[in-house]
């Protein structure tokens, strides 16, 4: 084991995050690997026991395994109700953030009348616009622009090429990676009978605490109110979010999902990859919705929602597709048999 690398024993990590230690809890922990490619210094997690055979083979210094695995290897272990929970917190203690160099880089442009905390790092080429603010111990990476009047809060880390446009409010704990821009103007245009005229876009971007944003990802500015986003909220790569959305908290949205123009998302809500929402529609706290799965109405009641049709060859696509065209007519023609069936049971007499 590398001296350099700091390492903890089990006891310490049940200390600190909890879970039973079995075994030889003096064993110290210096990395984090998969069952299959752990090593003598590592600890590994088995959160689906449909891979319960891999623990035989594994050479990880140690486990972490749920009540009903308890007995399933002699190697030492922690035993918790959440396997993958446990096992992220280790990870975030033996993987900490690289400590900032605080201060802008020489090739930092920063206005005058920006504030920005002494302990935040500014990195190369980056653009902090009049009247902007950047909190304590926040990173702004290389190539990051920070609009006029736009505020990033405490502790907060927006990776290279991000942009925040003018206005827009960022709290503390925030994740935004590379290439997402937060505060572009939604899609708002009306049509003069000859050509598209530009609504001004007029409301900002609010960005609650604890939130990340992933890579690419897009988020419009309100029309005349703000889109809003709030605390915890988790969001994948590529997700486009249009104006006046409202996020509730502690809600997660896999990649590729586009939402469009004032959707209200409740809280606490799982919602796939390549979702699509339509305008105006309100869903409701603790909602799971699948991937590619299209909501065209609002949801009221909290569950799981799916509508993916079950992919086919082309040749059987293409022969369902015309029934499906002739669903309507088909609905007609049925009832219209019923009907006619019933008054033919009448004419026997029969109920």
């Amino acid at each position: 084991m590398n001296d350099s690398v700091p390492a903890y024993s089990l006891f310490e990590l049940v200390e600190r995050f909890g879970g039973e230690v079995v075994g030889d809890g003096s064993v110290r922990i210096a990395r984090v690997a998969t069952l299959e490619n752990a090593g003598s210094d590592a600890i590994s997690f088995l959160a689906n026991e449909r891979y319960l055979h891999q623990l035989k083979s594994t050479a990880a210094a140690a486990l972490i395994l749920a009540p009903s695995a308890r007995d399933a290897v002699d190697r030492p272990r922690i035993i918790c109700s959440n396997p993958y929970l446990l096992f992220a917190r280790v990870s975030a203690l033996l993987n900490p953030e690289r400590a900032l160099e605080p201060g802008p880089h020489p090739n930092a442009v920063v206005a005058a009348s920006a504030s920005v905390d002494p302990t935040a790092q500014i990195g190369a080429c980056a653009s902090i616009g009049a009247g902007a603010r950047v909190g304590p111990r926040t990173l702004i990476g290389p190539g990051v622009s920070i609009g006029r009047d736009a505020a990033v809060g405490a502790d907060s880390r927006l990776h290279a090429g991000v942009s925040v446009y003018d206005g827009c409010l960022i709290g503390d704990r925030v994740i935004v990676h590379s290439g997402a821009v937060i505060g572009a103007d939604g899609f708002g245009l009306a049509f003069d009978g000859e050509r598209w005229v530009k609504v001004p876009q007029v409301g900002r971007v609010r960005i609650g605490n604890d939130v990340e944003i992933g890579a690419n990802t897009t988020i419009d500015r309100g029309a005349l109110e703000d889109t809003v986003i709030e605390d915890g909220v988790k969001l994948d790569n590529q997700i486009q979010i249009a104006h006046n959305v409202r996020i509730g908290a502690h809600t997660a949205i896999a990649a590729c999902t586009g939402i469009a123009g004032s959707v209200q998302i409740g809280r606490y809500c799982r919602i796939g990859g390549a979702v699509g929402i339509a305008g105006h529609v309100t869903i409701a706290d603790h909602v799971e919705i699948s991937g590619h799965t299209s909501i065209t109405k609002s949801i009221d009641i909290r569950g799981a929602y799916s509508g993916v049709y079950p992919f086919e060859t082309n040749r059987a696509w293409r022969r369902n597709a015309v029934h499906l065209r002739h669903l309507a007519e088909m609905a007609r023609r049925l009832a219209r048999l019923e009907e006619e069936l019933e008054k033919f049971r009448g004419s026997r007499g029969e109920s």
